[in-house]
């Protein structure tokens, strides 16, 4: 049997409001991220998981502390579920990046792949979180397993089990659900 990896991205932080790149950047969440949390923990009561794992990341790991307080689960850190680094972008609006660093906010907007010059390339974000993610379905065969992550993870991660390139087209809000299933080693998107 497979592996069921609920990847769930973190509430939300005055930096996601204000449409910040936060990349490996340490905010935490706001109050409103903090209620967004609380609701989604009522929602997802009614399943049992296995383990719990979030990004280092204070957003994140605030997140799975007050989901695993509800769900009565205790939360490991992993490095692979931790966001991409987006090196001098961090801090900076959309509208900063693209008039301090144009070239490289086309290359971004463009193609697709990461325009900073400084931060992690997409191709070793990709291997990392795939990596992790593989790893902790590895050391829970046939469990449900919750991961806290944020949204660079989750899209890399949805891509990878539906067989596609690249990421950047799939929206995802704070706090939403995305399950995955690893079986074999393989990742497939779950309805």
């Amino acid at each position: 049997m497979a592996t069921t990896i609920v990847l769930v991205r973190h509430g939300e932080t005055d930096w996601n409001r204000e449409h910040r790149f936060q990349g490996h950047a340490d905010v935490p969440l706001n109050e409103d991220g903090r209620a967004q949390v609380a609701e989604l923990g009522e929602k997802l009561a009614g399943e049992l998981f296995a383990a719990a794992y979030t990004s280092p990341l204070r957003r994140a790991a605030e997140t799975a502390e007050i989901l695993g307080s509800r769900l009565g689960l205790v939360v490991q850190p992993s490095d692979g579920l931790r966001e991409v680094d987006v090196g001098s972008w961090s801090g900076l609006t959309v509208r900063e990046v693209e008039n301090r660093f144009p070239d490289g906010f086309r290359r971004w907007i463009d193609w697709k792949v990461e325009g900073w010059d400084d931060g992690e390339q997409y191709e070793d974000f990709s291997r990392r979180v795939v990596g992790g993610l593989l790893e902790i379905a590895a050391r829970h065969p046939s469990g449900r397993v919750l991961a806290v992550t944020h949204g660079g993870p989750i899209r890399t991660a949805l891509a990878t089990a539906l067989g596609v390139s690249g990421s950047a087209n799939i929206v995802l809000g704070n706090c939403a659900i995305v399950r995955i299933a690893v079986q074999d080693g393989v990742m497939q998107a779950v309805d």
